[in-house]
């Protein structure tokens, strides 16, 4: 049996070697598969979630083999569930019944892994969060989250439980799921019934408060998420969305005409560049800044990324975010929103973001949250709605 598991660690540390720190493993594995057709989908699965898992340690025991830091990952994200710790590494399966935060003290005192080292950000974190909190929640996969239609949660909830698909009600239009849940295998892209979206990022769409007929920029709007969330909020709404990707904005086209979305603008537009040229005579009653940014608080569906960043990106973004906000503001009418938002866990995105708008562009905080997603299974973000 033991064989079984070696090819496993075998077949780990091959991809591993083959893997481009610079790419996403959710864009990697796929093609990494298809070149492998050999690999049948029991050993895909079992390859993803030890890499997931290997990347959850973060930049924690940098120096050891990375078959030493995979058996630690096993511990620590899956314990006592692990049958390749408990053939690979008996000894330390021995341990692995206890509680997650048992576990990390257990690594800790035993070995030169410190819980700190998984995420050494932790000064930069935005004022409210949980530090040791957050960080216990990486070595936990989050849930997958859908923001159903309106008067469409008796239908979506009778197909879920047609398929005896586990799911929680979080509210009166969220679910939650398993992240391994293939939604794409149960609904038509034709039912029109949910949207895929985080719950802190559905949280961050309260802040929208649209009145009737309203006219609203969506002005990073990569694939349409929030202008949908603000589309079910108001329907009568007008709607300008731009971004710089033509690709992503092709996207946000089909998943609008699924929505039943009609009637809205659309511009490709670079925003570190001042847009009057396209947008002179334009002004709106509110305007939804999903800036760029590090992504700081949705690395735990992307552990990978805890690795490869470095804290003096931080302030590139923040440059961006400033840049970005300088050239949206100008076309916002007076006493009308500007909601910001970020999936930062980062002050110098957020609060310091926060006040240097209000410095700067004259504009009046209404209210401010950094949402913790880590104890909900979710991301963790930041929204602010100020006033012009």
């Amino acid at each position: 049996m033991s064989n079984k598991y070696e090819n496993q660690l075998r077949t780990f540390l091959r991809i591993l070697e083959a893997y481009p720190e610079t790419m996403q493993l959710s864009r990697f594995l796929p093609g990494y598969f298809r070149e492998h057709k050999n690999m049948g989908s029991g050993d895909r699965r079992t390859a993803s979630r030890l890499l997931y898992n290997y990347f959850r340690l973060g930049k924690a025991c940098a120096d050891l083999p990375p078959a030493e830091r995979l058996m630690f990952a096993e511990y620590l994200c899956e314990g006592e569930e692990s049958l390749f710790l408990q053939a690979l590494q008996p000894d330390l399966y021995a341990e692995a019944d206890r509680p997650l935060d048992e576990r990390i003290e257990f690594l800790e005192n035993n070995t030169d892994f410190k819980i700190e080292d998984v995420y050494p950000f932790t000064g930069h974190f935005s004022k409210g969060l949980e530090s040791r909190q957050f960080l216990l929640s990486l070595f936990q996969q989050p849930d997958l989250f859908i923001r159903v239609h309106p008067g469409k949660m008796a239908l979506v909830q009778a197909k879920l439980n047609q398929n005896e698909v586990p799911y929680q009600q979080v509210n009166d239009h969220c679910l939650a799921l398993p992240n391994r849940v293939k939604l794409d295998q149960l609904f038509s892209t034709t039912d029109r019934l949910f949207e895929v979206q985080d719950l802190s990022s559905q949280r961050a769409g309260e802040y929208f408060k649209p009145s009737k007929y309203d006219y609203w920029w969506d002005a990073c709007a990569a694939s349409g998420g929030k202008s949908l969330h603000l589309f079910h909020q108001e329907p009568t709404i007008k709607l300008m969305v731009s971004d710089v990707r033509e690709n992503i904005l092709e996207n946000l086209d089909e998943r609008f005409r699924a929505a039943g979305l009609k009637a809205y603008q659309k511009k490709i537009l670079d925003l570190t560049k001042d847009p009057s040229l396209f947008l002179h005579s334009y002004s709106f009653d509110g305007i939804i800044l999903d800036a760029p940014c590090t992504g700081s608080g949705t690395w735990g569906r992307s552990p990978e990324l805890i690795s490869q960043f470095n804290d003096r990106q931080i302030a590139t973004f923040q440059r961006l975010q400033r840049m970005i906000a300088a050239n949206v503001v100008k076309f916002m009418k007076e006493d009308k929103p500007l909601v910001y938002i970020t999936c930062s866990i980062f002050a110098e995105e957020n609060e310091d973001n926060v006040e240097y708008f209000m410095k700067t562009f004259n504009l009046k905080l209404e209210s401010m949250e950094l949402i913790r997603g880590y104890d909900k299974k979710a991301d963790s973000m930041f929204v602010a709605r100020l006033i012009r």
